[in-house]
């Protein structure tokens, strides 16, 4: 690779210009016409009776497959935009357009679903076996199905087409609320505002002080968005609930389970075997605690450091580090993310007015990805770039499959992203210049064990809890904190000193309309992660074509059907949960051991 290696990402390439692009602007003309001209089409069809009418379907599912690709090109486009500079106001109006084009084209498909509907069932099947539709044969079924299962065609319709201007536009009140929340920070004598992901980076400072008042800022400033949050909340939540009262939905589960192609069974069993196995974790907690000179760790001291390793490790050393492990396993693997460098697909640069996190999105008509983050030099970042790296080799490998089975869910999509994450992790722990190094590095993985594993839980158990109490009415800031709180302490089985009620507030991920619950789907993917990754050790680079045909199927098949296939496994059984779950603590055993 030639370096050093540019920490901005190439979007000019897509369209020049950023959100000013004339090209972009005729893109999104085009697109809207030919969303209309997809509407009127499906309107304009007669319900096939036969295999030999349904020439008119086959076209229309054609262009539906088509028009996705561009959508995904243009909500990749406005999501980058919106990211790297949260003061562009140009750029979330784009965003807001391309929303209004998404919603006219899942208008265009709930017509399509009355269609499909009408279709006699032995018609149905014989058009399913059809060479040029056999292909997406899954994703197709999957909607008559769901379909069957909604409020008819045309409520659907208007329930969507109404939520743009509700609904989503709650999501879009909170993205307004962040762009604006900056955390004041003191540096060398002078305060810095900082956005909220550069803050949050500050949780992981070895002086608990800062730490401290940094969390101290970030509670004050959250608290005072609360209300805005806390609105949003209520009526994007509001909002789920009266249409699942009105299709007759009694679980809230239903929907997130649907679009992760999962099974209540299986979600029950994983959180089942992960509550019985936190002891482990909790015994961590207190053991860091203790190496930190504290009784009990509070909030802001979780990602705190044990100790330091031996240096920062710049952006190009952390390009190679990827690499170098990726090669390991998978050639194929290492020469992307050398791609992926090289033709800046990454913005990594550490400056004010990013937007928090790290996010990889696909763009569907240029067939590449773009990652985004904030690069600081820790071995977190390394991991987080690692991870990122893996989701877009996820999609880099199903590029040329058709866009309607290129739509994998949130649960697969974690298996690729935490799997390319551990490759890298344990080649580091292997790869310690000593002791205090190896335990510093097993403390950052027993980190994410417990964010995966403690964390995420607390998010599932707040969410539940907040829609059993939203069906009887708003909640107000404090019933929220609560809430929080109280989930917090169950998740962690109270081995925290002090917790963070304004944690509902300021993760982005309660807010996210598309996907309710935004949380189990990860703890998902971590430990079906483990479930590939000990076959990958048992089987070295052979394994490296049937992770490719897993990752492929990812979006033609439910998760239970692809651990049957791929690791004949069954997933509503305690036992693939248990070796996932205890391969997970073994680092947090290694850790515990060495510093005894």
């Amino acid at each position: 690779m030639k370096k050093p290696l540019s920490q901005t990402w190439d979007l000019d390439v897509f369209f020049p210009g950023g959100s000013r692009s004339k090209e972009f602007a005729a893109f999104l003309q085009r697109l809207e016409k030919d969303i209309e001209h997809l509407q009127k089409q499906i309107k304009q069809m007669e319900v096939p009776q036969s295999t030999q009418a349904t020439g008119d379907l086959v076209q229309t599912v054609y262009l539906a497959d088509e028009i996705q690709g561009r959508l995904k090109e243009a909500i990749a486009f406005t999501e980058c935009l919106t990211a790297q500079n949260v003061k562009d106001e140009q750029a979330k109006l784009l965003y807001a357009q391309v929303v209004q084009l998404h919603s006219a084209y899942e208008s265009a498909l709930i017509e399509l679903d009355k269609l499909i509907l009408q279709i006699p069932q032995a018609v149905w099947n014989e058009f399913l076996a059809t060479k040029p539709i056999s292909s997406v044969s899954f994703p197709l079924n999957e909607r008559r199905e769901q379909a069957m299962e909604k409020l008819p065609p045309e409520q659907e319709v208007l329930a969507n087409d109404l939520a743009v201007d509700g609904y989503h536009a709650w999501h879009d009140l909170y993205n307004k609320v962040v762009g604006r929340v900056t955390i004041p920070v003191e540096k060398d004598g002078k305060v810095q505002e900082l956005s909220a992901g550069q803050a949050w980076n500050l949780f992981s400072h070895e002086d608990r002080s800062v730490r401290a008042s940094v969390f101290a800022k970030w509670e004050e400033k959250w608290g005072k968005e609360a209300e805005f949050c806390a609105h949003a909340l209520n009526h994007l939540g509001g909002f789920r609930l009266q249409l699942y009262r009105h299709r007759g939905w009694n679980s809230v589960l239903k929907e997130p389970l649907k679009i992760n192609r999962m099974s209540e069974q299986t979600l029950q069993t994983m959180w089942e075997v992960i509550d019985r196995n936190k002891d482990l974790l909790a015994a961590y907690l207190h053991r860091k605690a203790k190496l930190l000179g504290l009784e009990k760790l509070s909030w802001y001291d979780i990602s705190a450091p044990v100790g330091e390793v031996s240096k920062k490790i710049s952006y190009d050393e952390a390009a190679d580090i990827i690499v170098e492990q990726f090669e390991r396993f998978s050639p194929k693997m290492a020469r992307f993310a050398e791609k992926a460098f090289e033709e800046r697909w990454i913005e990594a640069e550490d400056r004010p007015n990013k937007g928090p996190g790290g996010f990889c999105t696909p763009f569907g008509v240029s067939r590449q990805s773009r990652i985004f983050m904030t690069y600081s030099g820790t071995p977190d970042n390394v991991s987080t770039l690692a991870h990122e790296l893996g989701h877009a080799y996820h999609q880099y490998v199903m590029d040329d499959l058709p866009q309607l089975v290129q739509n994998y869910a949130m649960n697969v999509a974690e298996t690729a992203s935490t799997f390319a994450e551990m490759l890298v992790a344990d080649a580091a722990v292997k790869n310690a210049a000593n002791e205090q190094e190896r335990v510093v590095l097993l403390e950052e993985k027993a980190q994410s064990c417990t964010a995966f594993l403690m964390n995420i839980h607390a998010r599932f158990l707040f969410e539940t809890e907040f829609y059993e109490k939203r069906k009887k009415g708003l909640l107000s800031v404090e019933e929220l904190n609560e809430l929080m709180v109280s989930a917090q302490k169950r998740a962690y089985r109270e081995a925290l000193g002090g917790y963070d009620p304004y944690f509902w507030a300021s993760k982005l991920h309660f807010y996210i309309t598309e996907v309710p619950f935004y949380n189990f789907p990860y703890t998902f993917g971590y430990l079906f992660s483990y479930g590939v990754y000990a076959r990958a050790l048992e089987e070295g680079r052979a394994f490296e074509e049937k992770y490719i045909h897993l990752l492929r199927d990812t979006g033609r098949m439910t998760v239970e059907e692809l651990a049957q296939k791929h690791l004949g496994v069954h997933l509503t059984r305690p036992d693939f949960w248990e070796s996932a779950v205890h391969l997970a603590l073994a680092d947090v055993k290694e850790f515990l051991r060495l510093t005894e």
